[in-house]
């Protein structure tokens, strides 16, 4: 993308939520939609069109979990960390999903196909652990079904 193009989109974003009271967290899930990421070179902009200090705006996109700073993978995987999941192994599954996927919370594979988020509950307590990829949600996981589900995933054009 150029930055031309760049500057027009996060303008035309921030110009729609612009006289919205507390604007800043509907522009910032604006962004990573329409780029996947919110990039740091939105922050000034961002910053200055809403009159919010640059810190302001890293410190709400670096405090919430679902913004992202670069472009997630094709393949997004959410694993529940809620105490739910937890009590039925989810640390275990967690920990055995990082290594099946070679890439820790927070991070992408190597390949830059699978981004491994952390995400605090997917409504399904009474058959955790419980993942999402992309949209959608799948419960009483294991490594083994996990990896299915993702070959599954990258697989989709």
């Amino acid at each position: 993308m150029r930055d031309a193009d760049h500057v027009d989109i996060l303008d035309a974003i921030i110009d729609r939520y612009a006289e919205v009271e507390g604007a800043l967290l509907p522009v910032l899930h604006a962004i990573q939609s329409a780029e996947g990421h919110v990039p740091a070179s939105a922050v000034p902009r961002i910053a200055d069109r809403l009159n919010l200090s640059r810190a302001e705006v890293h410190g709400v996109i670096s405090y919430y979990h679902h913004f992202r700073d670069k472009p997630a993978g094709k393949v997004v995987v959410q694993i529940c960390r809620a105490e739910a999941c937890q009590a039925v192994g989810g640390d275990a599954f967690a920990a055995e999903a990082a290594k099946a996927l070679g890439c820790e919370f927070h991070q992408t594979t190597s390949d830059g196909s699978v981004t491994l988020e952390p995400v605090y509950c997917l409504g399904q307590c009474a058959c955790g652990p419980s993942v999402m990829i992309n949209e959608d949600v799948h419960a009483r996981m294991n490594a083994e079904r996990l990896k299915r589900l993702v070959d599954r995933a990258r697989s989709k054009p």
